[in-house]
């Protein structure tokens, strides 16, 4: 037994794709650094006596992330595809019970409280989804009797159901978007696409109607003198006050008066503290993600490890472009946080999560890439 775990680490090893782990590393690590700049500015105005108590937490999280991400990825691709189904049994059913036992924060029921962590299971539903549509899409593709699309279609919404009622727009925005993406990849006719995209624009127009304060965010972006726009106005102060160095590291002041500057507006402390130079360098980090793990997908011979890491490497993409974009006051606020980066336990593991799935997908093993692949 003592033999085999030293054999398991060095195949481990040859065949994980390092960049994509460095990579991820780097995010988190600079999730830390971050929060190290922001938790004081945090904890003081919650009356939080630890200057550092959100630095603390998040290096437990990052801690947790990372033997999650190590362990997930030394999983086979058909352990990590089960993997993902019980994740998403598992989080329908807590979101299904979420009306009953859920925690209400701002007016919206997301969260399930276990003591002072709170888990939010919409969080563990993208990539698990992910995962599984894309094998319910090959699978149907691959010939087999079962009704890939129709089962994965109908699950993806039940989850929107589920995310609509909560209400989570922005969770579901998101998901629809690596949905589509996803079902686009799996090779789906243009009559699919059109229904799949007029499907979207409709329930953008229902979530408009229906949600107050869906109809306010809109209308505070299109129109500032609407409505409150406190917290768009402060990061947008910080950003243009870091310029291309920053003003150094914890010299920011913007972070005392922001209130998400730890979660959702994190990028707007780095961009002021460490300026135009770190925001690239964040930006960068996510391009190279993204763009390493598309490319490993092209090379993958099982269509559904294809499909799978594309979509997660979307979701990664995604979600940091609309915190980012929010930041830069590009579009609407949606309450998304920073992957890795942001403070916040559910997402922090969450992501873990998909990114031990991505490695796994694309390790190195017999057969997995074609014979073109020499990297």
């Amino acid at each position: 037994m003592n033999a085999l775990a030293p054999r398991a680490a060095i195949s481990w090893w040859r065949g994980i794709d390092r960049t994509l782990l460095f990579v991820v590393l780097a995010l988190i690590a600079t999730g830390l650094m971050l929060s190290m700049a922001a938790s004081p500015a945090a904890a003081d105005r919650l009356g939080i006596e630890d200057p550092f108590y959100f630095l603390y937490r998040q290096g437990v999280f990052a801690t947790l992330s990372l033997i999650g991400v190590l362990a997930i990825s030394s999983l086979s691709a058909a352990g990590a595809r089960r993997l993902a189904a019980v994740a998403l049994l598992g989080s329908l059913a807590l979101m299904i019970a979420m009306p009953f036992i859920g925690h209400e924060v701002k007016g919206a029921t997301r969260w399930i409280r276990i003591g002072s962590f709170g888990l939010q299971p919409s969080e563990f539903l993208k990539p698990a989804l992910i995962v599984t549509a894309a094998w319910l899409f090959a699978e149907e593709k691959r010939g087999a009797p079962v009704p890939g699309r129709i089962i994965a279609f109908a699950i993806f919404l039940v989850s929107i159901g589920l995310l609509m009622i909560q209400p989570d727009f922005g969770q579901s925005v998101l998901l629809t978007l690596c949905f589509g993406g996803v079902f686009f990849a799996s090779g789906l006719s243009w009559i699919w696409v059109a229904g799949l995209g007029g499907l979207a624009v409709a329930g953008s127009g229902a979530a408009y109607m229906m949600f107050p304060h869906v109809a306010s965010r809109v209308e505070r972006f299109l129109d500032p003198e609407s409505g409150d726009t406190y917290q768009i106005d402060r990061a947008m102060d910080a950003i243009s006050r870091g310029g291309i160095a920053g003003v150094g590291p914890g010299e920011g002041e913007v972070k005392h008066f922001l209130p998400d500057a730890h979660t959702d507006f994190i990028f707007s402390v780095a961009a002021e503290e460490f300026g135009l130079l770190a925001s690239l360098s964040i930006i960068g980090l996510f391009s190279i993600l993204v763009a390493r793990a598309w490319s490993q997908a092209m090379r993958l011979t099982d269509h559904f490890a294809q499909l799978a890491v594309a979509g997660l490497a979307l979701q990664f993409g995604l979600q940091a472009l609309v915190n980012i974009a929010v930041n830069l006051n590009l579009i609407p606020p949606k309450g998304m946080t920073l992957p890795f980066v942001s403070y916040g336990g559910s997402s922090m593991l969450a992501l873990a999560f998909g990114a031990g799935l991505m490695l796994a997908f694309t390790r190195r093993r017999p057969g997995a890439y074609s014979s073109r692949y020499t990297a």
